[in-house]
């Protein structure tokens, strides 16, 4: 049987877990990003034997290519991880790929113009030796010479300009696959690239994500409430799951990548499922408030234990099977179930019994 914990000076319970987010506020700026947030190509292969992870990098490294690599053995063999990063030309081409396309279609439109009428042929020829500058530059990129090309119109520059970006980007794979195949007897290979642009769509997306859950998730308990304090105390409580849950991907080394934002979502939604219980139980139940704030404590803990549990089971299969996406998963979601343990009834318990019972006594 528990004791209640709110018996007595119930504020000393907010201790704990403020030291927690203190700490995890400072082990922020170690985050590291995945490849889905960062750019670059991650790839995977299955090997007969295993390999020295530090010697196969120190190879690539002769070569040329600086890479992270990871070995480890599964139940179906052994495999291989190497992360590479998007090369500077790569990513310079990604952002010329970007101005042509925008000024392309100007620059059609303006040439039909210009051939009709004499008017606007100065807008053309302006436009179009910005294009040409772009292309130029992007040529210059892949090796390429424009005055052996033979471009006599916006369609030949279009298509000469797509023919030297796939050559940047056939560079780019093959000094990635040159060094590998040099070094390392592979049975299959599996390779995810993330373009400097997709990451900035990831980020951007990510950001959204987490404003327009935090704004939806206000207002609503706002609506349901009718008050302020217990609104913000719910956010609150979502929040110190949050950072915790970041602290605790900083101190393990879990990289910020698609996986790892998902289970920081569930942990979202984990967090406003008890912190709402709580709130419920205490602004809508009548008797003595730390009796209530207990009783919701007992259930909202029966709630998490049997989440853990779940986790845990994936984090066990995570360890066996070696697959990054099951433990960037269970490992994010196991570390925000245990600081949600202490958040919710150690921050945010404290805050609404406090508002409960100075309600009541006004």
């Amino acid at each position: 049987m528990l004791p209640n914990i709110y018996k007595g000076n119930y504020r000393l319970l907010a201790i704990a877990p403020i030291v927690m987010i203190l700490v995890s506020l400072a082990l922020l700026p170690g985050i590291k990003f995945g490849v889905d947030f960062r750019g670059g190509t991650l790839v995977t292969l299955s090997l007969q034997e295993a390999v020295d992870a530090q010697v196969l990098q120190n190879q690539l490294k002769s070569e040329g290519l600086e890479a992270t690599v990871r070995s480890f053995h599964t139940s179906v063999g052994e495999r291989v991880e190497i992360e590479v990063p998007q090369s500077d030309a790569l990513v310079k081409a990604d952002d010329l790929r970007d101005q042509f396309n925008t000024l392309l279609p100007t620059v059609s439109q303006l040439e039909v113009a210009a051939y009709h009428n004499s008017t606007y042929e100065a807008e053309y020829n302006t436009k179009k030796a910005e294009l040409d500058a772009v292309a130029d530059e992007l040529f210059a990129l892949a090796g390429k010479n424009r005055a052996t090309m033979n471009i006599t119109g916006t369609n030949d520059l279009q298509q000469k300009f797509s023919e030297s970006y796939a050559t940047i980007y056939s560079d780019y794979q093959k000094s990635i696959s040159g060094p590998i195949d040099k070094y390392v007897e592979y049975d299959s290979i599996s390779v995810q690239s993330v373009s400097p642009a997709l990451t900035e769509y990831f980020i951007e997306d990510a950001k959204n994500v987490v404003i327009l859950a935090a704004v939806v998730s206000l207002i609503l308990v706002f609506l349901f409430f009718r008050a302020v304090v217990p609104g913000i105390a719910v956010l609150t409580g979502a929040f110190c799951d949050i950072v915790i849950a970041l602290g605790a991907m900083s101190l393990l080394g879990i990289p910020f990548t698609l996986a790892s934002f998902a289970a920081l979502l569930m942990l979202l939604g984990f967090s406003l499922d008890t912190d709402i219980l709580l709130t419920t139980r205490m602004l809508k139940r009548k008797g003595d408030p730390r009796e209530n704030a207990f009783d919701a404590m007992k259930t909202g803990l029966t709630m998490s234990v049997m989440a853990i549990v779940a986790f845990g089971a994936l984090f066990v299969l995570s360890l066996l099977t070696h697959i990054p996406t099951y433990y960037e998963i269970s490992a994010v979601a196991l570390a925000g179930l245990v600081g949600d343990m202490f958040a919710t009834w150690g921050i945010n318990g404290v805050m609404i019994l406090h508002y409960v019972e100075t309600r009541r006594k006004a």
